[in-house]
């Protein structure tokens, strides 16, 4: 038994305490925790080392520490204790991203070693609904996408990473694993797009999933058709494809600075509850 605090990497025999952790905070570690219920804790399927924090010898706080850094349900204690092994480590990771408060402590203890970012968004609403819109009519049009029309989808994805992360996905390893990701997306059925006369106006997906919450990201409209109203009605129809095949709370996160897109989720019945950081290196 450990009787004091420490920080360890976790492994398989610690699943169901690691997963109580989790079950803490569904909506804010879906993330985490739709890759734990998958792959365990074991870094080869999981993608990376899953960091436990002990007090008293309970685990009371989680950092995944993979192509992204995120903690969850941490402490200022193990906050500081994640920063002495990131440190150690070196930077492994594309991103810090996580629950504002602690990911913001986490960057300052790590800044001076690992720093300067590209970009830095401190503030980035978190937004959940339960139920359908109520204001704002689903668009009939919204679709699943097929596992044949990867041709279709991926442009648009790429477009959209590029708009909302600064860089292509296609660069380094000239988008293997992006691809892998959306195509793990569409066989999972959690792709949707509006589709007119072969080109895509408007799509989304569901990413993190579990039993408890999911994560709607992606959200893009082709810059012809903005202006139009795709957004509120498209996320409307993905919110309604969400509530019924896969949880009964739907999340995403916004930039702070996107007014435009808050408003629209706000119309379409989501609620900010939180808000979550993101450190792009």
């Amino acid at each position: 038994m450990l009787t004091q605090t420490t920080t360890r990497v976790l492994e398989p025999s610690d699943l169901a305490a690691a997963l109580e952790v989790l079950d803490r905070d569904p909506v804010a570690n879906a993330f985490i925790a739709a890759r734990v219920q998958v792959a365990g804790l074991d870094p080869w399927r999981l993608g990376g080392e899953m960091w436990g924090w002990y007090a008293d010898g309970v685990l009371t706080s989680l950092c995944y520490a993979g192509a992204n850094l995120v903690p969850a349900c941490a402490t200022p204690e193990a906050v500081r204790a994640f920063a002495d092994r990131a440190r150690r480590t070196g930077r492994r990771c594309s991103s810090i991203v996580g629950p504002a408060e602690p990911t913001a402590q986490l960057w300052r203890l790590l800044e001076p070693s690992w720093g300067p970012a590209r970009e830095v968004r401190a503030h980035q609403p978190l937004m959940v609904t339960e139920a359908s819109s109520a204001q704002v009519r689903p668009d009939p049009l919204v679709r699943r996408i097929r596992k044949d029309e990867m041709e279709l989808i991926m442009p648009a994805c790429v477009a959209m990473f590029t708009e909302e992360v600064g860089i292509s996905p296609l660069a380094g390893d000239g988008g293997l694993l992006y691809q892998a990701r959306v195509a793990e997306l569409v066989g999972a059925g959690r792709s949707f797009a509006r589709v007119d006369d072969g080109k895509v106006v408007f799509k989304a997906e569901i990413g993190a999933a579990t039993d408890r919450a999911c994560q709607i990201q992606g959200v893009w409209v082709a810059p012809e058709f903005r202006g139009r109203g795709h957004s509120e009605t498209g996320m409307a129809a993905v919110l309604e494809y969400a509530l019924a095949d896969v949880a009964p709370v739907v999340s995403l996160y916004v930039n702070d600075y996107n007014t435009a897109a808050r408003a629209a989720y706000r119309r379409v019945g989501f609620r900010e509850v939180g808000a979550f950081m993101s450190v792009l290196f």
